[in-house]
């Protein structure tokens, strides 16, 4: 599954790179691609779920808004 997640509180390199390295911890989850107040990543829905997504970016310091899926993947 492919989702977009929406960020709050990212606001330089520094903020992508911390959000980076906050959702490459996660098992089963591929960070596709970051950006000022957004994220784009792929994950294995039977191994995550988004609460895993927003404990990551709040103990990086953001918010998780909202998540979008952008495209689901047959396993």
């Amino acid at each position: 599954m492919t989702t977009t997640l929406i960020i709050e509180g990212m606001t330089c390199q520094h903020c992508i790179r911390s959000i980076e390295r906050a959702l490459a911890k996660i098992d089963g989850v591929t960070v596709d691609a970051v950006d000022i107040g957004k994220a784009t990543v792929t994950y294995d829905e039977a191994i995550v779920n988004t609460d895993r997504f927003a404990e990551a970016i709040g103990n990086a310091g953001y918010a998780l808004v909202s998540t979008t899926i952008t495209h689901a993947v047959a396993l």
